[in-house]
């Protein structure tokens, strides 16, 4: 049974959609240009037409991606969509950009800790490693338990920057993949900072020596494969799933997907031919999920109540998909609630905010499985360039340097980096043991399931019953 009712999807649809399209205009997501996705559980290969050409083969979920004339096919078809990631409904709904890797460009320093640990309140929160945490005394970290060895993440995105020092000898460069049309390998060539910033905030070594230091991941030790999905800013859903075959083909324990459809192709009523993309993206998903890959998927940033049956936000919404939603704080290293000589900003009543507080971007409801720090944002702060107010976001590589950025875009990695600590611990768990896991030890902030579905991420109490 889908997240999404089945039922609704049969009296909307029926079996066959035929040559089924989503219209456009200026939208974000829009049909792409002759190319369409073909079911193979309604058409019979030998029927394709021989001028139809396939792009990507996905048999193995009974899924095809094809270019040609979508109406010569006889069956279910629908129009592969193209996904715009400068909008910031689809990417980061906020980015500032930070020091670059020499060291150049602005920071600061509290206490002798190295000067960027005081960015990623994100980890400090977590108790990451003695470096970044805000636990009096220090104590044990979760790096004490595990850094994720022996596992591998995909990121299938704009493409990850593997020059970077934080990211040096992290991306697996033979299993990397571009997977968009254009001529380019899996590194971002020009599709933007996106891809490395997820990737930094999975699996960031803090390798870099200039002065204000480097970024550490929730799981240094793992691999990242990088599936470039994005030519530009534009990238194909069919380019996407092609990339989740890979993944699961390639070993990897996680598939981090920071990609979704945005408003207004969320509403089937408008546009029917959504329920026929939802079997595609399930189809795919469970073809995934056999191998032992988790899909972790940003939940999307449209302040979206996702219950109802009229919205249906993609591929969240799909079976087998891990939906995250995103939350932040506000006056992390800025306001009136500390001064800058305090050492521990996350504790006690320092924050307008505290970082389990729902950002005001994300969306919500049944679709959501967890929440995890995405960033969130005092626009008017922001705005306004007060100083600090860009620490509430979340702090990662980026090519060249470093940055800060919001969104479920960022509050997804931070679940991929989960599944690595896990699968390090227990490589032979299954990805409903996986997702068991992570939900049943998540913490429960005051505002519920509606915003936190099983709760909110605590990688302490995650890697201490995974063990």
């Amino acid at each position: 049974m889908s997240k999404y009712n089945r039922r609704t999807f049969l009296q909307l649809t029926g079996t066959a959609v035929g040559a089924a399209t989503l219209g456009a205009g200026n939208a974000t997501a829009r049909e792409s240009e002759s190319r369409f996705f073909i079911n193979l559980r309604d058409v019979e290969r030998s029927a394709i037409p021989d001028d139809v050409e396939i792009i990507h083969d996905l048999s193995q979920a009974d899924v095809l991606v094809a270019r040609g004339d979508q109406n010569s096919v006889n069956g279910t078809t629908v129009s592969d969509l193209t996904i715009d990631l400068s909008d910031d409904t689809t990417g980061a709904v906020e980015s500032r950009d930070g020091p670059s890797t020499d060291g150049k460009g602005s920071s600061h320093n509290h206490d002798g800790a190295p000067a960027n640990s005081e960015y990623q309140w994100d980890k400090r929160v977590q108790d990451l490693n003695n470096d970044l945490t805000d636990k009096p005394g220090g104590g044990k970290s979760v790096h004490d338990v595990t850094t994720g060895a022996g596992t591998r993440i995909a990121v299938v995105d704009s493409g990850v920057d593997d020059s970077h020092p934080d990211l040096a000898g992290v991306v697996n460069d033979d299993l990397s993949e571009n997977v968009s049309e254009d001529e380019f390998d899996f590194r971002p060539n020009g599709a933007g900072s996106h891809g490395t910033h997820v990737a930094g905030t999975i699996a960031a070594t803090n390798s870099n020596d200039a002065p204000g230091g480097g970024v550490l991941g929730t799981a240094p030790d793992t691999e990242i494969v990088s599936y470039r999905m994005f030519s530009g800013v534009e990238g194909k859903q069919g380019d996407g799933y092609a990339a989740w075959v890979k993944a699961t083909e390639a070993g990897c324990d996680a598939i981090n997907y920071s990609v979704g459809f945005p408003a207004p192709y969320v509403y089937p009523d408008q546009y029917p031919s959504l329920l026929e993309e939802l079997r595609i993206a399930e189809q795919v998903a469970e073809y995934v999920r056999s191998q032992g890959t988790v899909i972790v998927n940003s939940a999307g940033n449209d302040g979206l109540d996702m219950s109802p049956e009229s919205t249906l936000s993609l591929p969240t919404e799909a079976e087998g998909v891990f939906g995250v939603s995103a939350t932040g704080p506000i006056g992390c290293g800025w306001g009136d609630k500390h001064s800058d000589n305090e050492e521990k900003w996350l504790t006690g009543n320092r924050l307008e905010e505290p970082t389990t507080q729902p950002a005001f971007y994300t969306n919500y409801g049944s679709a959501v499985d967890i929440s995890a720090a995405g960033g969130n944002a005092d626009l008017e702060a922001l705005d306004a360039d007060v100083e600090g107010a860009q620490i509430d976001l979340v702090y990662s590589t980026i090519p060249g340097g470093y940055g800060w950025k919001a969104g479920t875009s960022m509050a997804a990695p931070q679940v991929s980096g989960a599944v690595a600590l896990v699968r390090s611990l227990r490589p032979d768990a299954s990805v409903e043991e996986v997702e068991s896991l992570i939900e049943e030890t998540a913490s429960t902030p005051e505002e519920g399931e509606v915003y936190h579905g099983a709760g909110h991420l605590d990688l302490t109490a995650l890697v201490d019953a995974a063990r």
